[in-house]
């Protein structure tokens, strides 16, 4: 077989070698038949059985989860559950069914695909891919529906067997469950991004893996040779026995890099200089402080809060109550054993619909979002601000409000904050009445204005990944123009700088929590433009960290200041790469 390469998108790093495996979609060449009128409730009750047992699939899935399995699973598990009692997917294929008279694979096909396609209108990259969620439940559904299943052989890879790379338009995060008991080394799919809850889990199991490689089920045969660079995000089908022995070295060579790293845990984050660096954890959910505590970082730079209310419908009583989160919050600080949690207030609007069948804005990114909705939703919003304060109690917490660019909106949030606190003093509930409250910096009016927030506020956290989009005025989910994302474009390289600068020169705290801060290619221009902490992924924390204990301040400042000054793109690609050499 001649040798092919296909390019996708990285989402997990590594590097896999070894045999396909294809999963078949269970909605291909699905059936469509129209049923007669004494038939109709009959085929309503084959729908409603599927659906149910999918419910209790997914129950004995979840008791089941071994104690060692990442704390992302258990939480995805419980998402698929919620979109499956949706009224949207347990409901309205079955008046499909009476009213059109459709077969209920078809009902089932056509309400995903309706509920698909408006996904496709969310700006937003994290909820746009929700709706791989949402044909992850129809595609399990239908395989009850027509009892077949999609199952990973069982191989003991001590037998000297070629592991697997399995294959796939998609996989749900339930079915990456398999891959535990399997001789298993890598994924591909045809689709997805990389937050899509399958790249999450790929990522929290460290297995190598692309995704979005276009038509790879389809290229990819039955038991070809294939090698996953999930550095790169490319698949190499059918290798030939040169570059077969390059990848093997080069797979040595980062198992020993992974090994090496590893001893770096309780080693302190200091530069050669012997400045001191911060290196905190960004986390979805309470249960991954784990694997932050296990990187050995300094506490969590940024607690995702709108995990906790995805999967909900917008009305009042089916959002997280007070309890809930405050147990939530309380669980991560108790967690995090008298290291600091810095908890982001819900960054969720028109792009992050609670009801994934809730119409979007005609332009999401730019509209009621994050501490707009919040300041609109005063109810909503003084709920979570006491069960942040009433979880203060237990550790150390701070407040971080997302996409603030107004004096009014801080002044509105502080009053706000200020209303909670007095409501839990009248109630002689404890809370940490000096808990710090801080802003994102991820609006280019809010870094242009910062004496605003420095006057008002305790720290700041710059969030590059939205900084970058809204500066050069591009959305990074648009295949079109997602080519123009660029971290070293100048005028986010100014941003970014003088934000740091400043906040040093007025004395108060300042971290970046966005991509930047887990990208080594990127850790010493930070550190260079005076950023002294970092918040990541904590699978990225360790590398970092030997990042910062080969840098010299001394070198790099006087460096970055001159990168800084460049203007031309391949000037400044070349002087950032020199900056990893010094």
């Amino acid at each position: 077989m001649t040798s092919f390469t296909l390019h996708g998108i990285p989402v997990s790093r590594g590097i896999a070698i070894g045999r396909a495996h294809i999963l078949a979609p269970a909605a291909l060449d699905v059936q469509h038949y129209l049923i007669a009128d004494d038939q109709v409730e009959a085929e309503v009750a084959r729908l409603q059985c599927a659906i149910t047992a999918v419910h209790s699939e997914l129950q004995t899935i979840w008791n089941e989860l071994p104690k060692d399995a990442p704390a992302e699973l258990g939480a995805f598990i419980d998402v698929h559950a919620l979109i499956l009692s949706d009224p949207m997917i347990s409901e309205m294929p079955l008046d499909i069914i009476r009213s059109r008279n459709y077969n209920a694979e078809w009902a089932l096909v056509t309400q995903i695909e309706e509920l698909s396609a408006q996904f496709e209108e969310i700006e937003d990259t994290y909820l746009r891919e929700r709706k791989a969620d949402i044909q992850q439940v129809g595609e399990r559904v239908l395989k009850a529906l027509t009892g077949s299943a999609n199952f990973l052989p069982k191989v003991d890879a001590a037998e000297g067997v070629a592991s697997m790379i399995v294959v796939a338009h998609d996989i749900s995060p339930a079915d990456m469950l398999q891959f535990r008991d399997s001789a298993f080394s890598g994924f591909i799919t045809d689709v997805g991004g990389q937050n899509s809850h399958t790249a999450i889990v790929a990522r929290s199991l460290d297995i190598p893996a692309t995704v979005g490689v276009s038509n790879a089920s389809v290229l990819i045969e039955q038991g070809d040779w294939l090698i996953i660079d999930g550095d790169a995000g490319v698949v190499v089908v059918a290798p030939t026995s040169v570059v077969l022995d390059q990848y093997r070295e080069k797979q040595a060579r980062q198992i020993r890099d992974r090994k090496k790293l590893g001893k770096l845990k309780k080693t302190p984050s200091l530069t050669i200089d012997g400045t001191a660096i911060t290196l905190l954890a960004n986390i979805e959910f309470p249960d991954d402080c784990a694997h932050a505590m296990d990187a050995g970082a300094h506490g969590i730079g940024l607690f995702r809060s709108e995990f906790l209310f995805m999967g909900r419908t917008g009305h009042a009583h089916k959002l997280p109550s007070e309890d809930e989160q405050f147990e939530s919050y309380k669980k991560a600080v108790i967690a995090m054993k008298g290291r600091p949690v810095t908890i982001r207030t819900l960054d969720i609007g028109a792009d992050k619909p609670m009801d994934f069948a809730e119409q979007t804005a005609l332009n999401p990114a730019l509209g009621l979002r994050a501490i707009r909705l919040c300041l609109s939703e005063p109810q909503m919003f003084m709920t979570q601000l006491r069960a942040i304060l009433r979880a203060s109690a237990f550790g150390p917490i701070k407040l971080l409000v997302p996409m603030l660019a107004h004096a009014f909106e801080i002044d509105q949030t502080l009053l706000m904050i200020a209303q909670a606190k007095a409501q839990l003093r009248e109630e002689k509930i404890k809370f940490d009445p000096i808990l710090p409250i801080g802003a994102m910096i991820e609006i280019p009016a809010a870094a242009l204005t910062l004496p605003l927030f420095i006057k008002r506020l305790d720290f700041l956290s710059i969030g590059t990944n939205d900084l970058i989009q809204y500066t050069l005025a591009i959305d990074r989910v648009d295949h079109e123009v997602a080519h123009l994302y660029n971290p070293l474009h100048p005028a986010v390289l100014y941003l970014l700088s003088t934000t740091i600068a400043i906040a040093a020169k007025a004395g108060i705290e300042i971290s970046v929590c966005g991509e930047m801060a887990g990208d080594i290619q990127m850790t010493r221009l930070l550190l260079g433009m005076g950023l002294r902490e970092f918040s990541m992924h904590p699978s990225q924390l360790l590398a970092v960290k030997n990042e910062v204990l080969n840098s010299d301040l001394n070198v790099l400042i006087p460096a970055t200041r001159k990168i800084t000054r460049l203007y031309e793109p391949q000037a400044i690609t070349e002087a950032v790469e020199r900056l990893r050499l010094l």
